[in-house]
């Protein structure tokens, strides 16, 4: 791993008013990502943002730093995280940049990056900000100082792009869907897009104001969803989170349909099209019935860590184009560079109108193993990993499961804890054998 002291997996995120997401720090980072990043000609960043109320304060100071470097910022007001890589592309910007903290609450936010090709940064290119941010802050001369501008018409264009990648021939009509926008940054374009692809739709937390974004709602949160759709009769639910990289589904009988059975969906119907080049990636999350599922298939299955990035890394690697993570991010290289949760909902439409199917159905060939994952806070310096006791009583569980399940011990990105992850046919014995080796784990 780099030795970067701000950017994380996902760009820098943190609480509004701590280090590193305050005004102070902002501004400087406008300014450092302005040196690097002018290096190219057109000297245009876009920046777009979710519902927080933070999202003002921020953009200001990342304006004023990139205006300092002699850049100028095309803003487009709150807009699906997806967009802004989109939309940096077409409008041939230096750099796209986010202020979102996704599925997070309200008082987090954090600054993410896109390349002029619409990708996340290479690490490189975050150091050199990173080595900028040392340097004392300076300014160009006035008749060199960066403008700013509003991209009116940016919502319009992105909803362009979304109906763009559902087939022309087909459409939308008769279907019923409810649509979860999580009080966040899809509020106005998801709604419509499926309306103008000709569904029913009945909108619901498309009402920010500034704090209520992801709250009790959204892709992390199905339960209002789920009610929604049972009372309304609808033929499936959508939800997404704040910033809109990531897509949970609810079929018409309420249940959940995640990440790993979206992949299944969507790798399904591209095997039928004739359209899948090569295989799909998961996660060492990605439940072991998706790997099975698709076995049964033929098509080629690889596990990469846990976050969006690994996972388009490890597609980069072996040029494939579609992979997922169990929490909804989907990235369909054929269509975009990045996750993108409208886009990725309407792949699903797509299989379900073709077909003729519910989304219930569509998700009947996978059979989703019981998976149990139990939480082990831990402290100093030791790691659990490593401990003798811990390692054999996993060998034991996995000699247990003989080969019809998993087990995965890893430590969380965020705080100290151990998770302990146990999947396999039956749920009682994979909830004990779970709770077996966590036993272990806290005696260390």
């Amino acid at each position: 791993m780099s030795n970067r002291k701000y950017f994380g997996t996902d760009g820098i995120r943190g609480k509004v008013g701590e280090a590193p997401i305050t005004p102070d720090f902002v501004l400087k980072l406008g300014w450092a990502a302005g040196k690097v990043l002018a290096r190219h000609g057109s000297k245009k960043v876009l920046i777009g943002k979710d519902t927080r109320i933070s999202g003002y304060m921020l953009e200001s100071a990342l304006e004023a730093g990139l205006a300092a470097a002699g850049l100028s910022a095309a803003f487009t007001g709150p807009m699906p995280t997806p967009a802004i890589a989109y939309l940096t592309r077409t409008f041939r910007a230096e750099a796209g940049i986010v202020i979102s903290a996704s599925h997070n609450p309200f008082d987090d936010n954090g600054i993410k990056f896109f390349s002029a090709e619409g990708t996340k940064l290479p690490d490189e290119v975050e150091e050199a900000i990173e080595l900028e941010m040392e340097k004392p802050l300076t300014c160009v001369e006035s008749a060199e100082l960066g403008r700013a501008s509003r991209i009116v018409d940016a919502a319009g264009r992105y909803i362009e792009f979304c109906k763009g990648t559902f087939p022309s021939e087909l459409s939308l009509n008769g279907l019923k869907i409810v649509v979860d926008c999580a009080n966040g940054a899809t509020y106005h374009i998801a709604p419509n897009v499926l309306r103008e692809l000709g569904a029913t739709v009945i909108a619901i937390a498309t009402q920010p104001d500034g704090m209520n974004i992801n709250k009790e709602c959204g892709a992390t949160d199905l339960r209002m969803l789920q009610q929604r759709v049972l009372a309304e009769k609808a033929d499936l639910g959508l939800a997404y989170d704040g910033d809109g990289d990531r897509i949970m589904m609810v079929d018409h009988l309420g249940a959940k349909v995640d990440g790993d059975q979206i992949l299944y969906i969507i790798a399904r119907e591209g095997l039928r099209q004739g359209q899948l080049r090569g295989g799909v990636v998961g996660t060492l999350m990605s439940n072991m019935g998706l790997e099975l599922a698709l076995k049964q298939l033929g098509i080629p299955f690889a596990r990469a860590k846990v976050g969006d990035r690994y996972v388009l890394e490890k597609m980069k690697e072996k040029h494939w184009r579609l992979g997922a993570e169990n929490s909804g991010h989907v990235i369909l290289l054929d269509k975009t560079t990045t996750g993108d949760g409208i886009v990725a909902s309407l792949q699903v439409l797509t299989a379900m109108v073709r077909n003729h199917m519910s989304l219930h159905d569509l998700c009947s060939g996978m059979k989703m193993l019981p998976q149990v994952l139990v939480n082990v806070r831990f402290s100093g310096d030791s790691d659990p990993l490593d401990a003798e006791s811990v390692k054999s009583v996993t060998a034991e569980v996995e000699k247990t499961l003989a080969g019809r399940g998993r087990v995965l011990l890893r430590k969380s990105g965020t705080e100290p804890l151990i998770r302990v992850m146990v999947e396999g046919e039956n749920e009682a014995q994979v909830t004990e054998l779970a709770h077996r080796i966590a036993e272990q784990v806290k005696a260390v």
